[in-house]
């Protein structure tokens, strides 16, 4: 040790071995809250698997169904109103993974995620039209 630095521990009242195990203390502490960190990341990654998973609609389509299309790059008309499904095409064949094979009226086919898909109720009309004529006072 070197007079300038036997000086400093003089003044500063400082033991270097009492300084060197307090200096491993705290590298252990900061080691356990490493690893406590590490363990509620992944739990909350668990937990947010679990919920995504829970969203997702499970969907089942056989061969000749009817379907529409969720195309979410149509943007050729942007507006609130306007609807994001397209079609109805036909399903061909149905593959793993959840891919499905649909054509649409010209017997173009191409493959799709069927995340995409939703069934097509043709001619299905669900509620009561109700007339209501008003007179002018």
């Amino acid at each position: 040790m070197d007079y300038l630095s036997a000086w400093a521990v003089k003044e500063i009242n400082l033991d270097l071995e009492a300084a060197g195990e307090a200096r491993l203390l705290q590298l252990n502490e900061l080691d356990k809250l490493q690893l406590e960190a590490y363990e509620n990341h992944k739990l909350y990654k668990e937990q947010t698997k679990r919920f995504h998973d829970k969203m997702i609609m499970k969907r089942e389509f056989h061969v000749g169904d009817k379907v529409l299309l969720y195309n979410s790059r149509l943007r050729l008309f942007p507006g609130k109103l306007k609807s994001k499904w397209s079609g109805p095409f036909v399903v061909t064949d149905v593959k793993a993974h959840g891919v499905i094979e649909v054509a649409n009226a010209a017997r173009t086919k191409f493959k799709v995620n069927g995340q995409r898909l939703k069934l097509y109720h043709e001619g299905a009309f669900i509620g009561h039209v109700e007339v209501m004529y008003l007179d002018n006072p």
